[in-house]
């Protein structure tokens, strides 16, 4: 037997650099998505899940008790601008003591792109107020006093923007 090796003779070395390369690129793969998971959202729905759960029964019947208003909102986003109108089941506007609302906006994916704004009364009885959303799906919920009811009324919405039009 000869132990010379011919040109070009693929030997366990080969192999063991292959199997190195290829182990080392999934996980610096592996890495890599992590921490970019773990930059980009905390994971957490709730800072206290007993609290929440204790409250959920009553946040089911506060929404059965709203939809069963039968009410209409009308939300939209021009011109970096936006407009929310409640209106009754009769079509008439929703009197609101209230000279503002809040309007939180949730990022799907990034919660570090979470804001808000304080929607402002305007003299048709529709609220508005300056936004600027970048491109993305976006959960909207405005939240206001209204005259009548026992909790602040809440509207939640998902919303998609592109090109800084709500579509």
């Amino acid at each position: 037997m000869s132990t010379t090796k011919r040109k070009g003779e693929f030997t366990g070395r080969h192999m063991l650099a292959i199997m190195v390369v290829f182990f080392g690129v999934v996980i610096a793969v592996n890495l890599t998505m992590a921490f970019m998971a773990r930059k980009s959202w905390t994971g957490t729905v709730v800072d206290n899940t007993y609290v929440a759960s204790q409250e959920f029964n009553t946040r089911v019947a506060e929404g059965r008790a709203q939809a069963a208003l039968g009410w209409d909102s009308d939300l939209a986003i021009r011109d970096g601008v936006l407009t929310y109108h409640l209106t009754d089941a009769a079509g008439e506007a929703v009197i609101t003591p209230a000279d503002t609302a809040t309007a939180s906006f949730r990022h799907a994916a990034y919660e570090a792109d979470d804001r808000s704004a304080v929607l402002v009364r305007q003299p048709d009885g529709t609220f508005s107020a300056p936004v600027d959303l970048p491109d993305g799906q976006w959960i909207v919920e405005i939240t206001t006093e209204v005259r009548g009811l026992d909790h602040p009324y809440r509207d939640a919405q998902r919303i998609v923007m592109a090109d800084g039009v709500m579509k």
